[in-house]
C-alpha cells in the first residue's frame, strides 16, 4: 500500500501490567496496515489479536482485530464500558447465540458472557470505550436493512446511534467510481476497509486498512474501485 504505517506511540507512564500504550495520541492521525501486523497472543492462549489502539494496558480502553482459534474461548467476563464487535469471517458465539460473519453486537457496560468460537473467527472488537447504563444490547444482521446514501452510489446501513452519546457507526458500500463531498469530522472519524479500496486525497487504502482522523479533520473521500467500509464518527 502507498501508506506508510505510523509507528505505536507511547503517552504517558508504562501501566502496570507492562503495556505499552498504542496510538493514544487522540490527536494524531493514523493509517495501520492490519494485514502487515503480526498476531500477538492473549491471556486466553486460544485467542490472538492486533492492537491498534490501547491506552491504560490490558484494563485500559482498546481497539483490536482479535482471532480465535478453533475451539478457542474465554472465561466469563464482565464488560466495564461496553464492548462493541463486528464479525468479520467465522461464527462467533456466547451463551446468548451464535453471530456469523456480518454479525454486528454491543453489549453495554456491566454486561457479562462466555464467549467462543467452535470453527474460528475474526472479529473487529472495542472494549471499555463505551460508558453509559443506558445503552442497549444490540445484534444487527448487517446483510438487510440497507438504505441510500447522500449521494448516488452509497449504500448505508446504520449500525447504532443513541441520542446523548456521541459516536455513531454504520456499514458504508461504494459503488465503483463514487465520489463524496469534502467534510469535515466533528468528533473524528475511524474507517476499517473491509472490501476493495478506499481513497482520500491523502492516500489509497486497501482492505484491512485501519484509518483514525482527530476531531475536526477534513477529507474528500472516493472510490475508484468500490469498496465496503466500517465507519464511526464522534467520540474521539
Amino acid at each position: 500500500m502507498s501508506n506508510s504505517t505510523a509507528a505505536p506511540t507511547t503517552a504517558g507512564a508504562a501501566p502496570s501490567d507492562g503495556l505499552a500504550d498504542i496510538h493514544a495520541d487522540l490527536s494524531e492521525r493514523v493509517v495501520v496496515d492490519t494485514h502487515a501486523m503480526a498476531w500477538e497472543d492473549s491471556p486466553s492462549g486460544t485467542v490472538q489479536r492486533k492492537p491498534l489502539y490501547r491506552e491504560g494496558g490490558e484494563f485500559g480502553p482498546v481497539t483490536s482485530v482479535v482471532r480465535y482459534a478453533p475451539g478457542g474461548a474465554f472465561a466469563e467476563h464482565t464488560h466495564p464500558e461496553g464492548e462493541e464487535i463486528l464479525v468479520l469471517e467465522g461464527v462467533f458465539s456466547d451463551e446468548h447465540g451464535d453471530y456469523p460473519a456480518g454479525t454486528f453486537l454491543m453489549n453495554p457496560h456491566g454486561s457479562r458472557h462466555s464467549p467462543r468460537s467452535e470453527p474460528g473467527c475474526t472479529l473487529f472488537v472495542r472494549l471499555r470505550q463505551y460508558p453509559g447504563a443506558d445503552r442497549p444490547r444490540l445484534v444487527e444482521d448487517t446483510a438487510d436493512g440497507w438504505r441510500p446514501g447522500l449521494v448516488d452510489g452509497l449504500g448505508v446501513r446504520p449500525l447504532y446511534a443513541q441520542g446523548g452519546y456521541p459516536e455513531s457507526m454504520a456499514l458504508v458500500r461504494w459503488q465503483p467510481g463514487t465520489h463524496f463531498q469534502r467534510h469535515t469530522h466533528w468528533g473524528g472519524e475511524e474507517i476499517l476497509v473491509l472490501e476493495g479500496e478506499f481513497a482520500d486525497e491523502h492516500g489509497r487504502y486497501p482492505a484491512g486498512t485501519w484509518i483514525r482522523s482527530p476531531h475536526l479533520s477534513a477529507h474528500t473521500p472516493f472510490s475508484d474501485t468500490g469498496c465496503l467500509i466500517y465507519v464511526r464518527v464522534g467520540g474521539l
